[in-house]
């Protein structure tokens, strides 16, 4: 039998086990009284709660307004996200199985929009957009979402093609194999939880992209954007609560299908 002093030893917290209860508490409880309040049956959030009631996740379908902005953000996350995917497959490929020169300067070149702050690279793309005369649209917003997706999608696919040896690729082309081949059959195959991870990852941090798309979007809006200009408005305040409860559920389920992925292996 374990006597109560060995016991209260044994399972004493320590002090990094409350730390990580305590930040672990205090992240997502913004998130717990988002999905709360989106129940909630009054327009005021306060405690205690008027009652339970669905209507507001059944006005978030009568906006015209706002799915135009959720269309809009899938369009521009999907095709963003497929474009910077392919990218960073294609360099993450030349990083982890070739030398080159100018090797180390590229991946510098690559990492730098994961240390610039998204409000510089904003108005850096809308400067450059402004000075050759190409209109601001959901185009240019694309494109500042692939720059910003690529480092990303390169780190992701380069820890995977790391992650076996290249003997590999080696064996089947001695099998006869040539190069593409072996890639279509071989690399690409067995990288590919990496590339659907990268995918996700990217389509994720594209749809709760607001600083760059603030400065890109122009006329057009997408739906961080829009929940930004509705917050003027006291009356819109639960659908943008309910919409914002919605949008974490996603991205927390997104995120772990992406950890999911990234530890798999084929």
């Amino acid at each position: 039998m374990m006597s109560a002093a060995s016991f209260s030893k044994r399972f004493r917290p320590s002090l990094g086990a409350v730390y990580f209860v305590l930040f672990a508490f205090f992240m997502y409880l913004p998130i717990g009284l988002l999905i709360i309040f989106s129940f909630n049956d009054s327009p005021a959030l306060v405690f205690p709660l008027k009652g339970f009631t669905l209507k507001w996740y059944g006005a978030l379908a009568e906006s015209g307004e706002l799915l135009t902005a959720v269309s809009n953000s899938i369009v521009v996350g999907i095709l963003s996200s497929l474009v910077a995917t392919v990218l960073g497959t294609m360099a993450a490929l030349g990083i982890a199985r070739y030398n080159f020169p100018g090797k180390s300067l590229f991946l510098a070149v690559a990492a730098m929009p994961l240390v610039i702050p998204a409000v510089v690279m904003g108005v850096a793309m809308l400067i450059v957009f402004t000075q050759v005369g190409i209109p601001l649209t959901l185009w240019t917003v694309g494109i500042g979402h692939v720059i910003l997706n690529v480092p990303y999608a390169i780190l992701i696919i380069a820890a995977r093609l790391a992650g076996f040896e290249a003997h590999v690729e080696e064996a089947a082309m001695d099998l006869g194999a040539d190069y593409w081949r072996t890639l279509w059959r071989v690399t690409l195959p067995m990288s590919l939880p990496a590339i659907v991870a990268a995918f996700l990852s990217a389509f994720t941090t594209s749809f709760d992209e607001f600083a760059v798309t603030f400065f890109l979007v122009g006329s057009d809006t997408t739906l961080p954007v829009y929940l930004y200009s509705q917050l003027r408005f006291p009356s819109r305040l639960p659908l943008v609560v309910t919409l914002a409860a919605i949008m974490m559920v996603l991205s927390i389920v997104i995120v772990i299908v992406v950890e999911k992925l990234r530890r798999m292996r084929s």
